[in-house]
C-alpha cells in the first residue's frame, strides 16, 4: 500500500509540474523574458571570451591568424572553406590578430610605414565595440606607436607613444592589411613582420615574446567558437556573462540592463547560482536562454539595424559601436564578427534574388553594375560567397570572393556582370564567375573606405536577378 501511495504522490507531483509548465507564473514568464534579454545582451561578450580562447590556444603564433595574449597571429595566406573560426572572414586582405589582456599594464602597438598601402588596425573592446582605428584612413600610411591603456590605467608615456584608451581590459586587434591577390602574399608578409606589441615595462630594450607558451585541452577548442556558444546552458552562459564582467565593465549607459540582469542573478563579478532560484524561476531561465539563441540567429539574418535596398541588408549605423542597442550588436556579432566601423567598411548582405525568393544553388543569378556605377570606394570593393553558416564555400577554383583586383570582364558598354552560381558558367564568363554553394547561400559585399554616397545611401547595390 505504502508503495502504490508514494507512486500517487509521484504522479500527482508530475501532473502538479505540467501544470506549472502550461501555465507558468506572471514572475517565471518575467524571468524567461529577462533571461533571453540578458542573453542577447551577453552574447557578444560571451563570444569574444570563446573566440580568445581558442584563438590564442597555441605555445606560438602559427601563421594561421593564431598566437598566444599578446602577441601577433599573422594569416599569411588567404583562408579556404575548411576555415571556421571566424565567422564571416574575407579573402580581401590578410588578417592580423592579437588579443591583449591590459589588466598587468599597457601594450605598444607599433605599425611600420606601409608605403600607402592601405590598412587598418580596429580596436574591439570586449562588447565588439571598435573603439579606434589606426590605419590608413586615420592616422596615415607611416610609422606609428600607440600605447593601449586599459580601464584604470594612469601613468606617463615614452615620447612619441600616443595613447589609446581602452574600456576593457580585453580588447582584440583584427588587423587587415590589403593583398591584391595570392601574388600579394610576399608584400604583405614583409609588413606583417613588422606590426609589433611591447609592454610598456619592456618598451625601449630589446625585447621579444616568450618562446613557447602553455596551451590548454585541444578537443574542447577544435568547435568553432559560435558552436561553443550556442552549445552552453543557462548555468554556464551566465557564469561566463558575470565573471567577464568584472574586469571588462559595462558601459555606463548599460545600467537599466544591468539592473534587468541581477533580477535573475547575474551580477558582474559575483557567482551566478540558477538554483538558488527555485526550480520554476530556474526553468523560466533556461527556457529564456533557448529563446535568446533563437533571437540571436533570427537577428544574424535580420538585424534590426540595416536597411534592406534592391535586397541588400545595408549596414551604416549601429555597427561597429553599438551604443545600447543590444539586438544589432547580437545580431552582427553572429553574423559578422569584428566588423569595422562603417567610415572604414560598409557590408551589403543578401540573402534573397530581385523577386524576395532565398538565393540557392538550384538557380544561377547575375548582378549587374551600369557603366560607372560599382561601389564607390576610397580604396577598394569585393562580392564574397558565404554558406548558411557563415563560411566560405569550396568550389573548383578555389574562388571565395571577386572584386575590382580582379581581371574582370567589362561589356562593350562599360557595364559590368557577375555572374553568381553553382556550376561553371563557361570560358567566356569564368573571369566574371564567383561560385555558389549547391543549396542555401547569400553574399556580402565589401566596400573599404566607402565614400559619402554609401554612408548617405545616395549609392546602393544593385539586385542579384535569378536568369534561370
Amino acid at each position: 500500500m505504502q508503495k502504490w501511495l508514494n507512486l500517487s504522490v509521484a504522479l500527482l507531483a508530475v501532473a502538479l509540474a505540467g501544470c506549472r509548465n502550461s501555465n507558468p507564473s506572471p514572475a517565471a514568464l518575467s524571468a524567461r523574458a529577462t533571461a533571453a534579454e540578458a542573453y542577447i545582451y551577453g552574447y557578444p561578450l560571451v563570444l569574444m571570451d570563446v573566440s580568445r580562447t581558442k584563438l590564442t590556444n597555441v605555445s606560438h603564433p602559427n601563421g594561421k591568424g593564431q598566437a598566444p595574449i599578446n602577441q601577433f597571429g599573422n594569416v599569411r595566406t588567404f583562408p579556404d572553406a575548411t576555415f571556421t573560426d571566424v565567422v564571416s572572414p574575407n579573402a580581401d586582405t590578410l588578417y592580423s590578430s592579437a588579443w591583449l589582456d591590459l589588466e598587468k599594464e599597457p601594450i605598444i602597438l607599433s605599425v611600420p610605414d606601409t608605403h600607402g598601402r592601405y590598412y587598418l588596425m580596429p580596436l574591439l573592446d570586449a562588447w565588439t565595440n571598435v573603439f579606434a582605428s589606426p590605419g590608413k584612413r586615420t592616422t596615415g600610411t607611416g610609422k606609428g606607436d600607440f600605447a593601449i591603456t586599459g580601464p584604470g590605467w594612469t601613468g606617463v608615456l615614452p615620447a612619441g607613444v600616443k595613447e589609446i584608451k581602452a574600456p576593457t581590459a580585453m580588447v582584440w586587434i583584427l588587423g587587415r592589411t590589403q593583398t591584391n591577390g595570392k601574388a600579394d602574399f610576399a608584400a604583405v608578409n614583409a609588413i606583417q613582420n613588422q606590426y609589433k606589441l611591447t609592454p610598456l615595462s619592456e618598451w625601449g630594450t630589446h625585447w621579444t615574446p616568450p618562446g613557447e607558451m602553455p596551451v590548454g585541452p585541444k578537443p574542447r577548442m577544435e568547435r568553432p567558437p559560435v558552436d561553443q556558444v550556442a552549445a552552453m546552458d543557462a548555468r554556464s552562459f551566465f557564469s561566463r556573462l558575470a565573471a567577464l564582467m568584472k574586469n571588462n565593465p559595462p558601459a555606463p549607459a548599460d545600467a537599466a540592463m544591468l539592473a534587468k540582469l541581477a533580477t535573475i542573478g547575474v551580477i558582474p563579478g559575483q557567482r551566478f547560482d540558477i538554483d538558488s532560484k527555485g526550480v520554476d524561476a530556474g526553468k523560466a531561465i533556461d527556457d529564456g536562454v533557448e529563446d535568446g539563441k533563437k533571437k540571436v540567429v533570427e537577428l544574424g539574418h535580420k538585424p534590426g539595424n540595416a536597411k534592406i535596398v534592391n535586397g541588400w541588408m545595408i549596414f551604416v549605423h549601429d555597427i561597429g559601436t553599438y551604443g545600447t542597442n543590444y539586438n544589432a550588436r547580437a545580431g552582427v556579432a553572429w553574423v559578422g564578427f569584428g566588423a569595422n566601423l562603417s567610415e572604414d567598411a560598409v557590408y551589403p548582405v543578401d540573402r534573397a534574388d530581385a523577386d524576395g525568393n532565398p538565393l540557392n544553388g538550384v538557380n544561377k543569378y547575375v548582378i549587374h553594375f551600369d557603366k560607372d556605377q560599382t561601389p564607390p570606394v576610397n580604396a577598394f570593393w569585393s562580392l564574397t560567397m558565404y554558406n548558411d553558416r557563415q563560411f566560405f564555400v569550396a568550389n573548383p577554383i578555389n574562388r571565395y570572393a571577386i572584386g575590382d583586383r580582379d581581371k574582370l570582364k567589362f561589356n562593350p558598354d562599360g557595364s559590368l556582370d557577375i555572374y553568381i552560381q553553382h556550376d561553371a558558367p563557361g570560358k567566356e564568363k569564368e573571369s566574371n564567375w564567383l561560385p555558389a554553394d549547391a543549396g542555401s547561400f547569400n553574399v556580402m559585399m565589401r566596400m573599404y573606405w566607402p565614400k559619402e554616397t554609401v554612408i548617405n545611401g545616395a549609392w546602393a547595390p544593385p539586385p542579384i536577378k535569378k536568369v534561370s
